[in-house]
């Protein structure tokens, strides 16, 4: 099989995580990493990585999380708002080829950096309020992270969104196991495997986002939220509300996958990646063809990893999906298939990857049980609220 088969859509998935992350060593010339502001009620996170893509890095984490505790409880702080500077990403991702090489030598980072974030995104998840996240441009990896655990996540039409993990030796973390089994029917579980992209109005019709804004909108978005004074939940979502329809009166198109969720739930309900394998064999369409052949390209251990991963995802609350998906990221830290992943797709850019083991059948029950151990006193331990369920709308 070419091992040029990614098809140019795909290819450009992974052109935006290695741009996001050519970048993490450069000084960023316009100020801090993260500018943090106080506007009225609203407090204001801006991701100012441009040159990076806003990639999240672990000293990004450590300048957002203690502003949203200190938020949490500062009386005249009502409303956070986060979004990305450039104008072209929210935020492409974590930082990969740091943790790749800390991983490498067994340095922290390979530890900290998964913790710290998973930390962060509990806490946006528990945050008692009104959470906006202005998802404006490429949002993969940890950018969903930031975003997709708040109650209200604003796409536009630049929203680029993936979860591109499993071709690159992981699998959709940052919470992953909790959001994409809560989509409708088997689309979240398409699109971990997969790694499928969505684009635009498609990002909120899936439910990964709440609302769709067009792009010139959203600075008098912005501004109108920020006039706000005591805003609860419901006077944030009048307004946004009120831009969404707005921005979607004169859509034409549908959702882009429309015409494939019957097939996608019908040919993903199985109790294996090598059943869901075999019933897109067996219906031998182009589109189910396409995602087969796309699957083989996949680390088989990553598939079977996430596969398992949203299944038990499905009902557990945020905090056990994180703290299970910890655990899973140590394991591939322990793995082989992560490194190459990354060799592969970011690196040398062969798109040729040599997984180990190289076959679905290859990778036994156990050796997936064990990623899901735990790690003891290692564990990742988190305290708080219970979080609100996440918003998922269905407009198809």
């Amino acid at each position: 099989m070419s091992v040029t088969i990614l098809n140019a859509n795909r290819r450009l998935t992974y052109i935006c995580i290695l741009q996001s992350i050519r970048g993490r060593m450069m000084h960023n010339q316009a100020g801090p990493e993260v500018l943090i502001e106080r506007v009225g009620t609203a407090g204001i996170i801006t991701l100012n990585r441009p040159k990076a893509l806003n990639a999240l890095n672990l000293s990004m984490i450590r300048m957002i999380y203690p502003q949203l505790k200190k938020w949490q409880v500062d009386e005249e702080a009502a409303i956070v708002i986060i979004k990305g500077a450039g104008g072209k990403a929210f935020c492409a991702g974590g930082d990969i080829r740091a943790v790749t090489e800390a991983g490498k030598v067994g340095d922290p980072l390979a530890q900290d950096f998964f913790r710290e974030e998973y930390i962060l995104n509990h806490a946006i998840g528990t945050l008692q309020k009104p959470y906006v996240a202005l998802i404006d441009g490429i949002t993969m990896g940890g950018g969903v992270g930031l975003s997709v655990h708040g109650r209200f996540r604003v796409a536009t039409e630049k929203t680029l969104f993936a979860m591109p993990e499993t071709a690159i030796g992981l699998f959709p973390d940052v919470g992953g196991g909790y959001f994409l089994p809560r989509l409708q029917g088997k689309l979240g579980l398409f699109l971990a495997l997969t790694g499928f992209r969505l684009k635009g109005l498609d990002v909120q019709r899936a439910g990964v986002a709440t609302h769709f804004v067009k792009s010139q909108k959203i600075a008098a978005l912005e501004k109108e939220l920020v006039e706000l004074r005591s805003p609860s939940n419901a006077d944030v979502s009048r307004i946004l509300d009120s831009y969404h329809k707005q921005s979607i009166l004169d859509a034409e198109n549908g959702f882009v996958l429309q015409q494939h969720t019957d097939v996608i739930d019908r040919l993903f309900n199985s109790s294996s990646v090598e059943g869901i394998l075999l019933n897109l064999k067996t219906e031998g369409s182009p589109f189910a063809l396409k995602q087969a052949e796309i699957l083989s390209q996949m680390s088989p251990t990553s598939l079977k990893i996430t596969f398992k991963q949203l299944q038990q995802g499905a009902t557990m609350s945020l905090q056990e999906v994180l703290v299970m998906e910890y655990r899973l990221s140590q394991a591939c830290m322990r793995g082989q298939d992560f490194y190459e992943g990354v060799r592969a797709v970011l690196i040398n850019k062969d798109q040729n990857p040599k997984w180990n083991p190289s076959t679905l059948e290859e990778v036994s029950v156990q050796d997936v049980d064990e990623c899901f151990s735990s790690l003891g006193d290692q564990d990742l331990r988190l305290r708080g609220p219970r979080q609100h369920s996440p918003s998922v709308l269905h407009h198809l």
